[in-house]
């Protein structure tokens, strides 16, 4: 991996990046992930040693695709590989722990079959702050309300006891990298300016979500015929 001209607290300029669709990664988040792909796993050889950093981006459906494969959204998060381990029959095992995003500058050419960007790092420069994620006075007892929604509307099971035991800022981030909303959501979620914003847009979705599950529920149920 080439490193840029303008390394920022040991950040490159120029990164790799894995794109794939519904995967969120955010700062100070943890993101497991699975290489098989030859591409992947000389992206993953290449990071450890320069660094150790790569950058999670997802497709953009909405722009035609280029001569390297699927557009980009324009904003991703850096990631620093901060496990990694090998199977047996050759996969690397890594975690990612969200450092800053990025905005794409320019792809640039690939290296060994993975997509390259140049990375603006200066938008986001308070992601590296200790408190760049906090969710500020998040109202808990609506965002929980509206979470125990959406996972009755989905279907889904939790462990009560465990989110309770939360502290704001983490249940926000996890919340938002773990749900699973659509891509365009998961963007939003990105691209929220602050921790702050990011809880709103959070509490946004998940009403959202939870609405529109109901709506489809209320679409299935078979409705009497007139005689």
């Amino acid at each position: 991996m080439e490193s840029g001209s303008a390394p920022l607290r040991g950040l490159p300029d120029t990164i790799p990046v894995f794109p794939l669709t519904g995967a969120l990664l955010l700062p100070h988040g943890k993101l497991p992930l699975n290489f098989f792909e030859p591409r992947y796993r000389a992206m993953t050889e290449d990071a450890l040693g320069a660094g150790r950093v790569l950058g999670m981006i997802q497709p953009d459906p909405t722009k035609p695709a280029t001569a390297t494969g699927p557009a980009l959204y324009r904003v991703g998060c850096i990631g620093r590989l901060s496990s990694f381990s090998e199977t047996e029959d050759g996969r690397y095992l890594v975690t990612l722990t969200g450092v800053i995003r990025f905005a794409v500058s320019a792809e640039i050419e690939p290296l060994h079959g993975y997509r390259r960007v140049r990375a603006d790092l200066a938008p986001y420069l308070g992601d590296l702050e200790p408190d760049g994620a906090s969710a500020g006075g998040i109202d808990r007892a609506t965002l929980m309300t509206a979470l125990r929604a959406y996972f009755a509307k989905r279907g889904f099971d939790a462990n009560w006891d465990a989110i309770d035991g939360m502290a704001d800022d983490d249940l926000v981030l996890t919340l938002c990298m773990v749900c699973p909303f659509e891509p365009a959501a998961k963007q939003a979620l990105l691209e929220a300016a602050s921790g702050a914003a990011r809880a709103e847009t959070l509490l946004a979705i998940l009403r959202i979500d939870a609405y529109e599950a109901g709506r489809a529920e209320d679409d299935d149920t078979p409705r009497p015929r007139a005689s």
